[in-house]
């Protein structure tokens, strides 16, 4: 049986306290590597935007996942990738069927220690065992810039 609700708690509060704290700190400015994209780590910039209620179409949005703070976030693109849409993100908040260790044991393909891109993340959604993972659906939408991590 999958353990959401703790998880789902865990990752709300993370998540939120996270975003909240950024947003009300203002523009923020660039942070330390936050994002992965294909095993790559990213910086971007905290911007106090929230498109959430502005009806912008979802096609206007590029994914991001977020792990409640156990990982950097893993988006779908970055700059010059086809279907990259300028650091609009839609924010998919995760949730893991028996442990975050278990679904990074179970879907970590490159041996990174974590789960570095979104065909990991796919796996891990489509994986209905104990290394599964759910997405636990849209939790935020804004925009920030994102830069390489070199």
């Amino acid at each position: 049986m999958r353990r959401l609700l703790p998880v789902l708690a865990c990752a709300g509060i993370a998540l939120m306290g996270g975003w909240s704290t950024a947003l009300a700190a203002g523009s923020g400015g660039v942070t330390a590597p936050s994002i992965y994209v294909n095993g790559v780590l990213y910086r971007t910039v905290n911007t106090p935007t929230d498109f959430s209620g502005t009806r912008a179409p979802d096609s206007s949005f590029e994914t991001i996942y977020d792990f409640g703070g156990l990982q950097p976030n893993v988006a779908a693109a970055a700059p010059g990738d086809p279907g990259f849409r300028g650091g609009r993100w839609q924010v998919h908040a995760l949730a893991f069927d028996t442990s975050y260790a278990a679904t990074v044991a179970a879907h970590d393909t490159n041996g990174s220690g974590n789960l570095d891109s979104t065909a990991e993340i796919a796996a891990a959604l489509a994986d209905p065992g104990a290394g599964g993972a759910t997405d636990l659906g849209v939790v935020k939408l804004f925009e920030c810039p994102v830069i390489l991590a070199h």
